[in-house]
């Protein structure tokens, strides 16, 4: 049985104007407070970003889970040190899975096309 995800992620605008969000995040249910440099852009994280054609690899941006803790596992880190989440490896991964599915690029909603 596969393993619920402690981390919720979700960003606050969906459609139009995704740059004028932020994110909403969770431990256990319980709010964390992303460093203000982080709380409303996206997370740098893999996927597919295009509006026009979002099956197509050739519009892919962000870094694959491994790349993106290790480039952010500073801030990470004191994020989880600061609400108290144990610094294991399978909590940044969860993390970067929970951010992953509501990460967003300034061309994924046409909202300043």
């Amino acid at each position: 049985m596969p393993q619920s995800n402690p981390f919720s992620a979700k960003w606050s605008r969906s459609g139009n104007l995704l740059c004028h969000g932020h994110w909403i995040l969770h431990w256990q249910g319980q709010p964390l407070t992303l460093p203000e440099s982080r709380q409303e852009k996206d997370m740098g994280t893999w996927a597919i970003y295009s509006i026009i054609d979002p099956e197509d690899d050739t519009f892919a941006q962000g870094l694959p889970e491994d790349e993106w803790i290790i480039e952010n596992v500073e801030w990470l880190t004191d994020l989880f040190y600061d609400h108290g989440i144990p610094l294991e490896t399978d909590n940044y991964r969860q993390f970067y899975h929970a951010v992953n599915r509501d990460d967003w690029r300034c061309t994924s909603c046409a909202g300043c096309m």
